[in-house]
């Protein structure tokens, strides 16, 4: 993705997604912190950089961010359309939404999946998602009524792919087999945490199933709330930051400082950034296509999109995912 041509202009790369016809930036922007951590102007700035360095993926929520004071769910849709329809850009960029999580919206019941869609495409400004996930699996609901709810937002031009995130492997693989077997639209992507501190949630039956259906995996969390950064060192100053607490509690952990030290080699054999290691791990395993990650400012954000261009020697993912085991 930050690839130049001869002239000196981003060459963008690109992956596809599952069976989908997406195709998209080998990583992934978050939307999550627009509203929240980062107003419309640090938003619109952040999305302008990432744009100009090639990228069009976007990851946003219905739900976020909810949890903010002053909030209420759908500020960062609302930034983002807002910035779609500015840049009049729309064409040009993949739009991934998740639906389910939103306080007047919880839950996979159908006619919650069509009322909360409907919401997004007003915030969003546009006529068609193109990638909508199931934010969180709801076990009270059959998989038969998810995916028919879903099928019919494809069918009616408002959805153009689906996908599935926090699913357990069980119920990924109902939902796949009776969209096969009633010829039903299919998730085309899986969005699990997944991190080098936090493998066991995907790798394992969850991935085996991604593969064995041609899924592609688009991780969340592939910093581990910024601890993959290096900024949380064990004796170290506290970081003023509001996922400073979620992040300092892999130092806790038996793998935490292993990991940041094998990073700490890594990064310095290639003078990288060590998010930008971590995000290339995860660009090096099975089925993952593109980790999504969020930068609140624009100066944090090229050592993000430099995780395409690394690329690590085998030795170096070995060491890595020994680390982290």
């Amino acid at each position: 993705m930050t690839s130049t041509s001869a002239s000196g202009s981003p060459s963008p790369w690109r992956t596809t997604l599952g069976a989908s016809d997406l195709s998209v930036s080998p990583l992934s922007l978050g939307g999550n912190v627009f509203g929240w951590t980062a107003d419309t102007e640090q938003s619109f700035a952040v999305l302008d950089a990432y744009t100009a360095a090639g990228g069009n993926f976007i990851d946003t929520a219905d739900v976020y961010s909810a949890w903010a004071p002053g909030n209420s769910g759908g500020e960062s849709e609302t930034v983002l359309g807002e910035w779609l329809a500015a840049r009049g850009n729309r064409a040009e960029i993949v739009v991934a939404t998740k639906v389910g999580s939103h306080p007047e919206y919880r839950g996979l019941k159908a006619a919650t999946i069509a009322a909360a869609t409907e919401q997004s495409l007003r915030r969003l400004g546009t006529d068609t998602i193109d990638l909508l996930y199931t934010h969180f699996d709801d076990e009270s609901t059959p998989v038969e009524e998810i995916v028919t709810a879903l099928d019919a937002l494809v069918r009616a031009g408002k959805v153009r792919h689906i996908a599935a995130s926090n699913i357990s492997p069980r119920r990924l693989t109902d939902s796949l087999e009776f969209s096969r077997r009633e010829g039903l639209a299919a998730y085309v992507a899986l969005q699990p945490r997944y991190n080098l501190v936090s493998r066991d949630s995907y790798e394992g039956e969850l991935a085996d199933v991604a593969a064995a259906f041609g899924l592609s995996a688009v991780p969340y969390a592939g910093l581990a709330a910024g601890f993959l950064t290096g900024k949380y060192r064990p004796g170290g100053a506290a970081v003023d930051s509001v996922r400073a607490a979620g992040a300092s509690k892999y130092l806790e952990t038996p793998t935490g400082p292993k990991v940041l030290e094998a990073l700490d080699t890594v990064a310095a054999a290639h003078g990288a950034e060590l998010g930008t290691v971590a995000l290339a791990w995860l660009l090096a395993q099975p089925t993952v296509a593109a980790p999504i990650a969020s930068a609140r400012t624009v100066e944090q954000l090229p050592g993000l999109v430099a995780a395409i261009d690394l690329e690590l020697g085998a030795d170096e993912i070995q060491l890595l995912t020994a680390a982290s085991a």
